[in-house]
């Protein structure tokens, strides 16, 4: 059985907002109402600690996050409304990629229904992004020697700056993004490797584009860890998004990168990222997709 790390706190409540923090728990009733999981199958994470967050973060930028002293410039940039429930959600969304991480040692993958807050930055956050979880989950099992090397897939529509700024002088951590080159960030800093799409790419060319770069870096850097940021936004009908891809081809954008990882005997953690479906319902399905294909791909592993 797929690892399934959830907790009610992870709705970041940033009311009407286009980032629908909402989804996460519509992504566990969507998976309890159809059978893939029931209720004794989810594992609740404790918040991640300070001291964890500060494997990545400044301790300034934790403390001003925490205790509510951002600036007006600091608030501008996150994008989203500050409050305390989105701090403690931030905090619990990075407890759920340690364990998620921790778990996919164990069962050869797990999915996180959250995180991939993949935007945020060591002294500030941007883009709806305050900490930057999958970089702590990294962090986290190096310090207790747990794996040595990681990579970060990541497949959102926006590019990776986060990660790419983070892990940029890290040999140890392989960054991989593969993005609509002309949307957001405006500046995007190199990640180890970037494949970057011209607007309105579809399924055929995503993947084709997609296939070659991944299993090399997996064949070449040889990771103990892969953490998927598997955004739901390269969806033809985002709000967010400039790509076309079919709900068909994010699922099996999804078995690509799953197959190829589980093949080669690299555990993968899933986080879930972006996703502003003209329809919320549509960001659900993929997010619950992704977790099918998890499940399918664990089974052909086996």
């Amino acid at each position: 059985m797929l690892p399934l790390i959830y907790h009610e706190g992870y709705d970041l409540h940033f009311g009407d907002h286009v980032f629908p923090s909402i989804k996460y728990k519509l992504i566990r009733q969507r998976m309890l109402a159809e059978g893939f999981a029931t209720e004794a199958d989810f594992l609740a994470p404790a918040p991640a600690t300070d001291e964890d967050l500060m494997l990545v973060h400044d301790r300034g930028w934790i403390s001003r996050l925490k205790h509510g002293t951002l600036s007006y410039h600091e608030v501008l940039q996150l994008e989203i409304p500050y409050s305390r429930p989105m701090v403690d959600a931030f905090w619990l969304a990075a407890g759920g990629s340690i364990l998620a991480a921790r778990q996919a040692l164990q069962s050869r993958a797990a999915y996180n229904v959250g995180g991939g807050f993949h935007h945020a930055f060591p002294g500030h956050g941007e883009g709806f992004c305050a900490v930057h979880d999958v970089a702590i989950g990294i962090r986290k099992l190096q310090a207790e020697k747990l794996i040595e090397r990681a990579i970060i897939v990541d497949v959102d529509v926006h590019q990776g700056n986060g990660s790419a700024a983070i892990f940029a002088a890290d040999p140890t951590v392989f960054t991989l993004s593969i993005h609509q080159f002309n949307n957001y960030p405006a500046i995007k800093p190199p990640s180890k490797l970037d494949i970057h799409l011209p607007d309105s790419i579809g399924d055929d060319e995503y993947l084709a584009r997609l296939r070659t770069p991944l299993e090399n870096a997996l064949d070449d850097f040889k990771p103990q860890l892969l953490m998927y940021v598997a955004g739901a936004d390269p969806y033809e009908n985002d709000k967010l998004g400039g790509l076309s891809l079919t709900l068909e081809g994010l699922r099996l954008r999804d078995d690509m990168v799953l197959d190829a990882a589980l093949s080669r005997n690299i555990p993968v953690c899933i986080t879930l990222a972006g996703g502003y479906a003209m329809k919320l319902e549509d960001t659900v399905t993929i997010h619950y997709n992704t977790a099918r294909a998890a499940a399918a791909a664990l089974e052909r592993a086996a």
